[in-house]
This record gives structure tokens, C-alpha cells and sequence, in this order.
């Protein structure tokens, strides 16, 4: 039967099959859909950090034209709290008390006929507090701390007795600020009732996890619930919870017996959607003065909200990233008063690797060694805990074909040496991975009487390709042309598939779609297994293979039939099939499950003048495992690479410690790069398929940011000297 290992259509850049619906305004995101007789909500937020409602008035608010309702803790019926998922136990259900936790929380939702009017009442709703004393610092000494919140605490061989044996050590204090996702969409949502059943737009990144969390706030069937999200305006991970809004939608339509939509505000997705945590990290490094490492120690705290349990292991990527005998990380989280974090593209290793690749870099420095052969030389060419092979692992090749790509030969060594003119120029490199990550999924396939197919999911695609690399992959499975394969995706009523996130859902939704389509073709098999007309008759799966939209014997194109006739001659409309996906297991298969590796190779400008720092060019080598689609896979990595850039020069969520309000929460004070920021960005990929999985992909969504902040710190160290352990780095760091 057909497989990849030759494919013409797989691994080609194929245009993205969404992009007409997209250029041209067809395609309907959540905001886009509107009913009959909808009503409109507007949020109230809160306007301190921590302490209680003395008293809420809303009745000027009521009395507003066009307003239906408004609905309070004091209004709002008991609603459950959402399940446990994969990502972490979900938030908070709204307005169960008089309690407030961070400012912008949500006391009130207005809902009215109009959007502006709904606004306009919120703005009449007066809200009385008391107010208590907020924490908002990690260091504060009155925070709880959690202790290795997610059992991913590390120890492996003598870490007290290889900083005995080191030569050099290195060690330093590495922090990073908030972040806050900021997909170009604003996060949307529409609700309405059938009686008891429920229908959604959301935006969101995982449908089904949005499905089982309203059943159980609402205590209604899942059978009765249909999401929806077949576009998505971008991510970056605010999606992949389901946050308060979306329950307070459902609860507005439900209340006023109408569909009911609520659109955040630019502010309101700085407090509503999770961001990017902030870390304190302390790194230790121990090596000889022949650059072999011989003790790492990595600590990290981050913060997280009141009643939260946000996954942000910062330290875990120092565990398995070198070949050294003796390592123990060790994560801790701050429980704060400020909004609920959540995963924002590379969730903790953009932070972490930030710290461990900034110390590698110094101690290369440090024992006298260039800082690529520094890292080859302690290259881990198993994996450091299981001792167990990789699956894949071309990390090698990246740091050699970057090197070479790039032209690292031409760097000078001594730090302030290259210059351009009174210029200051700099070249940095970090090494980077990403962990494995994949869930189950499902995927079913249908051949009709026309010969199409139809394959579908309830997966999302948030601008990555999923509808793309997921109609190449089904058209060559199933021996068809791309024009005659229709993907489908974003619906809670098609067969489960988990979050686009973690750059797992190509590989989970891949294989079960390989699944699928080869059970497809088994199917029109069996149809034919008895069948005196058929050239089929009696085969077997590995007796065929599939070629424009014909089962034929393998190496005899001419003993065949097409679907099309089977279909016809048995009276049949189609045919379908159920595919699923299980993830591997090392146990298994006796090795060690790679997620993506890379290195990043940045070469930077400083006037030393005016502290300007401009990233004149990036390389960044990827092992992504199977390439489905080089044009967006490439894509991936450069939007990636804008991220790492903003991580590290430009973005960082400024929380006013008296008040713990955000007070940069808008486009025109939140930095971020524009097309002047940046440059020459060149992506090449390396190695092969992954020998874990039939489809064989890594993933390359999270990938492209990892290692941007330190490969850019590093270059600054090489252009100026100095050693930048805080991000973003600022003129004022950089004033020499």
C-alpha cells in the first residue's frame, strides 16, 4: 500500500488551499458571525488587584437604552468549575463571589442590543471595593510558593561533586518579563441555545477542550454542544484554555434567551487570555578547562495566578540538552495576584533556554573555546536521562549547515573585534530543542461516488497550514490529486482531535490521518475481495498501491480499477474510514521520542552611540523531522523568528506595582517589531523523517522562537562585551 517514502505531493510548497477564502474575505472567523435578534455583551473589569465588592450598583446601567440585562456575582447562577485537561486544570468559573484576585478580573457583564451600547452601560456600572495589599512580585516573601509544581524536577549524578572537579564555573541570575500574546484577531465569542442545546463560535484553539469544559461549568451533555472554529485569527497559545468570556457568552445568551456575542477589547486581551509568565532563573555551570561539562544547576520560579496551576517548567530543557554527568534543575511557581498565565508560543523553554544558552555561551568564553565547538563538543548524542538512542536528532547538522550558511568561519573571536565603521558588529549562536509532544487523535475518511475525498477532524488551524499539509498528506495517501481532496477542521462534532500547541498536532492529526486513508483503501479492498469483475480480487494491502484515483497491483499500473467504478459497480455512495492516532512510547520502542532541534545563528548592529541594536540577519537550521509542506513550515520558522526577535528587544507587559494594572495593555505602548526590525532571514532544514511515527514529523510551530533571545544576547556579548542576562534588551544596557 502507498506510502511516504517517495511521496510527489507531500513535502512540496503547495500554496496554502485556505488562502482564497482568506485574500478574499470569505473566510468567516468567530467575530464574523452574526444571527437574528443577536444581543451584544460588554465586560466590567475589575480596577484593583486583590480584596473584595463592597457594594455593585448597576442600576443606571439597566436603565441605559438597549440593555437586557446585567449580570453580576450577586445575579449569576453556582456554575461548576471547568475539568482537569491535558494543559492543566482550567480556570476559574466568573462571578461565584465577591472576591477579587487580579486586577481587570471580570465582576459584571452587560449585554444590550448593540455592541456600543453594551459598552456604554458598562461603563455605568459602579462597583465599590476594599481593597487589600496585592502581590505582584515573585521575591515577595508573603507569596506561597509551589515546589516542583508538575514532578518535572530533575537530578542525575553528583552535582556538589562535578563543581568540585570543574575548572571554570560559571553562574548568574537570568530573568524574563510578562509577555502577552497578542494574535492579530481579538479573541471572540458566539453563543446560542436551542433549547437544552448549545452551539459556540469561539476562538479558540481546541474545540473539543472548549465542548467538555462548558458541559461541565453548565452540567449539560456534551452531546448537546457544538463548537465551532474553522478559522482562527492567530493564537500563539491564548487559545488553548478556555477562559472566563466564553462562559460568561453562554451564560448572557442563555439568560436572555437570545444569541448573545462578545468581542474583548485590545485592553481586556492583556488580562482575559493568559500571556507569557515571568522568570527568575539562577544557572550554575561547572566545565574543565577542556570544555567538557561536568556539573549544570538550574533554578526557576515563575509566577502564577491566585487559584491557577499555569505549566511553565523553565528549568526542565537544562536537564537533556548536553551530554553532563551531573545536572538538577528544579522549577518553583509565586502565586500572585495578576491574571491567569497560559501557554504563549515555546511556553517555558523560550524562557529557559534564554538562561541556559546565555551561560553556555559564557563559560565557551571562559575555558578559551569557540562557542559552536564548545557545544559540539558536548553534544548528547543519546538522551542524558533515559539513556536511550534519539528517535531523530540532526542537531549536529544544524549547528554545522547553519555554521555554514551563515558563515560563522568569518567571526573573529575576541569580543568587540568586528565592526562596520564606528558600528559595532556582533555574531551570536544558540542551540535549541524542543520537547516531544503528542496526544491522541482522530481522523475519519470518505471517497464519494465522484471520486473526491472528504477527510476531516476537529482540529484548528490558527495560520500554521493544518488545512494544507493535511489535504497533501490525504492526496497522497489515497493516490489523488490535491484538487480532489477537501480537508475539513474546526467542529466539535468531528472526530476528536487535541490543541493546536506544543508542536504536536501535525504529528497526532498526520497519523491519524495516515491511519484513516490507509484503512479507506483496505475498505475498498475488501469490497472487491470476492468480486469476478475486479482486477482487485484477493489482494492484500501490501499487494497495492493508489495512483491518480486508481487501487492497482503494485508494479502493474494496468491491474487496477478506480474508486470511482468500485463505487458504481457495488452501488455505493462512499466508503469511510476511522483512523486513529496513538502516540509512541519510548518503553516501547527503545529509544527516546525527539521533539525539534535547531541552532540559531544571529548576526547583530550596534552604534555604540546611541545603544541602537538592529538584528541584521538570522540562520536558523531546523531538524522538523518530515517537512509536509516546505513553504509553510518555512513560514513557521520566520514567524517564529519575528516572535524570538520581540522576546528579545522589544516586548514586555509592564504591571504597575501599586495597582497591578497592565500599563502598556494597547498596541501603541506594547512594543513589538515592525518590518524595519527585521531583516535577512534565511531558513534551511535538516535530517530526515522521525522513525517514531508513519508520518514522521516533529513539529515546527514552537521551534522557530526558542533560542532568538540568547543567540541575540550572545551576539551582543561578542559585538560589546557585555554579558545581558535581563530581557528585553534595552538602549539603556547597551549605552557604552
Amino acid at each position: 500500500m502507498t506510502t511516504l517514502e517517495a511521496g510527489k505531493i507531500v513535502g512540496a510548497g503547495l500554496d496554502r488551499v485556505d488562502a482564497p477564502l482568506k485574500v478574499t474575505g470569505t473566510a468567516q472567523y468567530p467575530n464574523d458571525f452574526s444571527f437574528p435578534g443577536m444581543a451584544h455583551a460588554a465586560l466590567v473589569r475589575s480596577t484593583i488587584a486583590a480584596g473584595r465588592i463592597h457594594s455593585i450598583d448597576v442600576t443606571e446601567a439597566l436603565a441605559a437604552p438597549g440593555v437586557l440585562t446585567v449580570i453580576t456575582h450577586l445575579t449569576a447562577p453556582k456554575l461548576e468549575r471547568g475539568p482537569m485537561t491535558l494543559l492543566g486544570g482550567s480556570p476559574a468559573a466568573p462571578l461565584q463571589d465577591d472576591r477579587i484576585l487580579h486586577y481587570g478580573q471580570h465582576v459584571a457583564v452587560v449585554v444590550a442590543e448593540s455592541a456600543e451600547e453594551a459598552r456604554h452601560a458598562a461603563s455605568l456600572v459602579r462597583v465599590q471595593y476594599e481593597a487589600a495589599e496585592a502581590l505582584l512580585d515573585v521575591d515577595d516573601p508573603r507569596a506561597e510558593i509551589v515546589v516542583n509544581p508538575w514532578g518535572l524536577d530533575t537530578e542525575r549524578g553528583d552535582v556538589a561533586a562535578g563543581f568540585a572537579q570543574a575548572d571554570v564555573v560559571v553562574e548568574g541570575t537570568f530573568t524574563t518579563p510578562d509577555n502577552t500574546n497578542n494574535p492579530l484577531g481579538l479573541m471572540s465569542t458566539v453563543a446560542y441555545w436551542h433549547g437544552d442545546s448549545l452551539t459556540v463560535h469561539d476562538s479558540t484553539q481546541w474545540p473539543h477542550n472548549v465542548r467538555t469544559s462548558l458541559a461541565t461549568v453548565f452540567g449539560i451533555p456534551e452531546s448537546g454542544i457544538r463548537v465551532l472554529a474553522p478559522f482562527v485569527g492567530g493564537g500563539f497559545g491564548a487559545g488553548l484554555r478556555m477562559w472566563p468570556h466564553v462562559i460568561l457568552t453562554v451564560l448572557a445568551a442563555r439568560e436572555v434567551n437570545r444569541p448573545v456575542k462578545l468581542v474583548l477589547t485590545r485592553p481586556e486581551m492583556f488580562t482575559s487570555v493568559g500571556h507569557r509568565p515571568n522568570s527568575v532563573q539562577q544557572i550554575k555551570i561547572g566545565a574543565t578547562r577542556d570544555g567538557d561539562l561536568v556539573a549544570i544547576e538550574h533554578h526557576g520560579i515563575s509566577s502564577v495566578a491566585m487559584e491557577d496551576d499555569d505549566y511553565e517548567p523553565v528549568s526542565v530543557c537544562s536537564a537533556v540538552s548536553y551530554a553532563c554527568p551531573n545536572v538538577l534543575t528544579r522549577d518553583r511557581q509565586a502565586r500572585l495576584n495578576i491574571p491567569c498565565p497560559g501557554s504563549m508560543r515555546a511556553p517555558a523553554e523560550g524562557q529557559g533556554n534564554f538562561a541556559l544558552e546565555s551561560a553556555i555561551d559564557e563559560v565557551a568564553y571562559a575555558v578559551g573555546l569557540d562557542p559552536l565547538e564548545f557545544r559540539l563538543r558536548n553534544y548528547a548524542e543519546q538522551h542524558p536521562i533515559l539513556n536511550l538512542p534519539w528517535s531523530s536528532k540532526a542537531l549536529r547538522e544544524c549547528y554545522l549547515e547553519g555554521a555554514e550558511r551563515f558563515g560563522w568561519s568569518r567571526r573573529t573571536p575576541e569580543p568587540g573585534s568586528m565592526r562596520d565603521g564606528r558600528g559595532l558588529v556582533g555574531y551570536g549562536l544558540a542551540g535549541v530543542s524542543y520537547p516531544f509532544y503528542q496526544v491522541p487523535c482522530q481522523a475519519r475518511a470518505s471517497v464519494r461516488r465522484d471520486g473526491s475525498a472528504y477527510v476531516r477532524s476537529a482540529a484548528t488551524d490558527i495560520g500554521t497550514g493544518t488545512y494544507t499539509v493535511m489535504t497533501q498528506l490525504a492526496a497522497e495517501l489515497l493516490g489523488l490529486d490535491v484538487t480532489r481532496v477537501r480537508f475539513d477542521l474546526g467542529d466539535s462534532d468531528m472526530p476528536y482531535a487535541p490543541q493546536a500547541g506544543g508542536s504536536g498536532l501535525t504529528g497526532a492529526l498526520g497519523n491519524a490521518v495516515h491511519t484513516a486513508c490507509r484503512r479507506l483503501v483496505r475498505e475498498f479492498l475488501d469490497v472487491v475481495r470476492d468480486d469476478a469483475q475486479s482486477p482487485l480480487r484477493g489482494a492484500a494491502d501490501d499487494d497495492v498501491t493508489v495512483t491518480d484515483g486508481r487501487i492497482h497491483r503494485v508494479g502493474d499500473p494496468v491491474q487496477g480499477e478506480s474508486y470511482v467504478d468500485i463505487l458504481a459497480r457495488h452501488g455505493l455512495e462512499e466508503l469511510s474510514a476511522d483512523g486513529r492516532s496513538t502516540p509512541p512510547r519510548s518503553d516501547d520502542l527503545g529509544m527516546a521520542m525527539a521533539g525539534a532541534f535547531g541552532a540559531k545563528f544571529v548576526e547583530v548592529r550596534i552604534d555604540p552611540d546611541l545603544g541602537l541594536l538592529r538584528v541584521a540577519r538570522v540562520v536558523s537550521a531546523i531538524d522538523g523531522g518530515r517537512i509536509l509542506n516546505e513553504k509553510t513550515a518555512t513560514s513557521q520558522i520566520v514567524g517564529g523568528t519575528v516572535g524570538g526577535i520581540s522576546q528579545a528587544m522589544f516586548e514586555e507587559t509592564a504591571t504597575d506595582q501599586g495597582t497591578g494594572r497592565i500599563a502598556n495593555a494597547t498596541f501603541g505602548d506594547y512594543l513589538m517589531p515592525v518590518n524595519a526590525d527585521v531583516r535577512d532571514m534565511d531558513v534551511i532544514f535538516v535530517g530526515g523523517p522521525d522513525r517514531a511515527t508513519a508520518v514522521g514529523t516533529k513539529g515546527v510551530g514552537e521551534i522557530g522562537l526558542v533560542g532568538l533571545a540568547a543567540a541575540i544576547g550572545n551576539a551582543v556579548h561578542h559585538a560589546t562585551g557585555r554579558r545581558i542576562r535581563s530581557l528585553p534588551i534595552t538602549i539603556d544596557q547597551l549605552m557604552l
